[in-house]
């Protein structure tokens, strides 16, 4: 049974003021569940609807392939779901940004193909068309890049060479070219040259980003896949699908902008690429820092300062704590401590971990309190006050070098002011730099003292030395 026009106009209606319910409510990890369930409510009712749509059901024999696409890509899905580690998050995000890519540019081929069969292409259509391929594989090969990255198949380190943004903007020039040159002709050669050269230039522009501007990657990748789901929209004449898309892309592309000013990064020049990559000049302070050594120090050292100074304690969560699954036994350590009249806070960084809100996510998953979880600007004018930091597994985001080293790949990025604590403990498996190469002056500071070691089992040996102090 086919639903009528205006019964199918307000499905879509109730499932696009949904989808805008469930962005307001992610955007604070209180309301994030409701958000995300009233996304889902509105998913469940587009697809519903469309399957009813006049165009799918008046098709010949759509359903038992709809079927059977649905339950293999329900079985890869749920799978999936069920195994992914949430360090693996921002690579699997990634991954689905390359699935909406993908499927842009197939729609858009598909879509040419078949009209040319039947005479349905006009001018409206083909610019419909071009405009998707070109967003689309430009998403597709960008995110399997990112992805790369996050996943260590590929180095994290920005590849740049000689040209390589008059190359992008050449490349650009000529898909945009041949995309017109697409839209009016309808040439199946136009159609190749500009799929090819779109798929280069999102391999072109991902590669020369460095990974500390990785989590802007992601949500750069984002809003283009919102804007290939739009085109995909305009194509199939789905104003649904044209209006997720909008509301994903601009989405994107705001939270991309909020995170670039945080990062005191310019948005273009992020996705110009070639930030991580050093120009010489004048010796880093690290040399010198170097030479005074790095300070080891034990669980119990940590103890005793926590115990006996401090009446206040600053944790600074990052990937590492991701990696290792750290937070419920850094929960145990927080609530062993507020037991004690100590006052225990966390830092959050707008870029910690591998993509935005992830440290928010873990924290929230071991039931840490939200109003505890600050973020930089609300905890950094309290690091003054602060008797004891406990910074597991971040880096770039408390690398003093990014104020005092002008030669220094981060140069410029606004962190935590970890420094500033009275004293601080590290938790890290070893000396190595941090995502963005970058060699941490913090680790070399008077009143800093490294943690050497899984954060996990370190964290739960700092609760386990508290429970026996008392």
């Amino acid at each position: 049974m086919a639903l009528s026009i205006d019964t199918l106009a307000f499905a879509y209606l109730v499932s696009a003021i949904l989808f805008i319910l469930g962005l307001k409510g992610l955007t604070s990890p209180a309301t994030a569940r409701r958000g995300s369930f009233q996304a889902i409510v509105g998913m469940i009712i587009a697809v519903a609807v469309t399957l009813l749509s006049p165009e799918i059901s008046s098709a010949i024999r759509p359903y038992g392939i709809i079927a059977i696409a649905v339950i293999i890509g329900a079985a890869i899905g749920i799978t999936v779901a069920i195994k992914i580690q949430m360090t693996a998050m921002p690579q699997l995000v990634a991954m689905l940004h390359s699935f909406v890519g993908l499927a842009a540019v197939l729609v858009a081929i598909g879509t040419f193909i078949n009209k040319e069969s039947t005479g349905g292409l006009n001018p409206v259509l083909m610019g419909e068309l071009a405009a998707g391929i070109v967003i689309g594989a430009i998403t597709f090969t960008g995110s399997l890049i990112a992805f790369g990255k996050l996943q260590a198949i590929l180095s994290s380190a920005p590849v740049v060479f000689t040209g390589q943004h008059w190359l992008n903007l050449a490349l650009g020039v000529i898909a945009i070219v041949f995309a017109i040159h697409f839209g009016m002709t309808g040439s199946y050669v136009s159609l190749a040259i500009v799929t090819i050269i779109s798929l280069a230039l999102g391999f072109l522009l991902i590669i020369p980003i460095g990974g500390a501007d990785m989590p802007v990657v992601i949500s750069m990748l984002n809003s283009y896949s919102g804007w290939a789901a739009a085109a995909t929209g305009f194509t199939l004449q789905n104003n649904l699908l044209i209006v997720t898309g909008a509301l994903v892309g601009f989405s994107g592309a705001i939270i991309s902008y909020i995170m670039c000013r945080a990062m005191n990064r310019s948005f273009i020049s992020v996705i110009l690429g070639g930030f991580g990559v050093a120009e010489g000049g004048e010796a880093s302070p690290m040399a010198a820092a170097a030479e005074k050594g790095v300070k080891a120090a034990g669980v119990e050292d940590a103890v005793f300062w926590m115990d006996n100074e401090g009446a206040k304690v600053i944790v600074v969560p990052g990937y590492g704590m991701a990696v290792a699954q750290a937070q419920h036994a850094l929960k145990e350590v927080k609530e062993i401590l507020a037991g004690r009249g100590v006052s225990v806070k966390f830092a959050i960084h707008p870029v910690a971990g591998r993509m935005p809100g992830h440290m928010n996510v873990l924290l929230a998953e071991a039931d840490i309190p939200y109003d505890q979880v600050l973020e930089m600007d609300e905890i950094n004018p309290e690091f003054p006050s602060c008797d004891v930091a406990i910074v597991v597994g971040a880096n770039d985001v408390t690398n003093p070098a990014a104020k005092i080293d002008p030669t220094s790949d981060i140069y410029g990025m606004p962190i935590l002011d970890v420094e500033k604590a009275k004293q601080i403990f590290v938790i890290k498996r070893s000396m190595r730099p941090g995502y963005a190469g970058v060699d941490n002056l913090l680790y070399y500071r008077d009143n800093c003292s490294m943690l050497f070691g899984d954060a996990k089992e370190m964290c739960e040996g700092l609760a386990g030395a508290l429970k026996g102090g008392h």
